[in-house]
């Protein structure tokens, strides 16, 4: 596996950051950590300090303040660019997503060349574990609304389990990503679609968190509902990509 990085955004996940990082540690082949928290109160930066001294493998991005999940992997996405990661992955720090997955996804992406790798819940049916049908609902009408705006074909737009490649990272100006909450994830994914990389999806399950609260709040579905109307007028009204895939 090339040099791979795994970014863990935190806020108040003091109960699931040491089994992850243990998970994510101990897989071969091996991968790095980068755990980004924005002062969480509850003690998770300094575990994720203990965490470091333990492994040099693991390494932690101290912010200021709770300033959001885009500005939190925009911090990761500048630190990993700035020392060479080949593969870059969102994750989230409280086992939704599998670790066991991870080579999945390094194994698309050079099966098919591709510059973006998104985990997808609703490719090959429904796969989402411990979910209430009201949260089930609004995932998958997201869904449906940002296909029907941007264009994009994806079944699973704002997910939040994704392997970019460096070199599509690097064509994209982190300072300019407006989104902050989950669109976020649609954002950075149409960012790609338009300009014509390389986009493969592949299955995942997910499962809800059992620690921990969900950062879920009408703010964030506020953002999302017109940040795809933004998308849609910076791609110059076009429901397809400007350049040929």
């Amino acid at each position: 596996m090339p040099a791979t990085l795994i970014i863990l955004p935190t806020y108040n996940e003091a109960e699931n950051l040491r089994p992850m990082a243990e998970r994510l540690l101990a897989m071969e082949p091996t991968l790095e950590v980068l755990v980004v928290d924005d002062n969480s109160p509850d003690g998770t930066g300094d575990i994720a300090d203990d965490l470091a001294l333990g492994s040099e493998r693991l390494h932690v991005l101290h912010r200021q303040e709770k300033d959001g999940l885009g500005r939190a992997y925009c911090a990761g996405f500048t630190w990993a660019l700035e020392r060479g990661y080949e593969f870059v992955f969102e994750m989230d720090c409280d086992f939704s997503h599998d670790p066991e997955d991870i080579p999945r996804f390094i194994e698309r992406s050079n099966a098919e060349d591709a510059d973006l790798v998104l985990g997808s819940r609703y490719c090959e049916g429904i796969r989402v574990i411990n979910w209430p049908i009201s949260r089930m609902l609004l995932s998958l009408c997201a869904a449906k609304y940002v296909k029907i705006i941007t264009g994009m074909p994806f079944t699973d737009p704002t997910g939040g389990f994704k392997c970019f490649r460096r070199r599509a990272l690097e064509l994209i100006d982190l300072d300019r990503v407006r989104a902050n909450g989950y669109s976020f994830q649609i954002e950075l994914t149409h960012i790609l679609w338009r300009t014509g990389h390389k986009i493969v999806e592949v299955p995942i399950i997910f499962t809800d968190r059992f620690i921990g609260t969900s950062k879920m709040s009408g703010k964030i579905v506020r953002e999302a509902v017109w940040m795809v109307w933004r998308l849609w007028l910076q791609n110059g009204l076009r429901r397809w990509p400007r350049k040929k895939k």
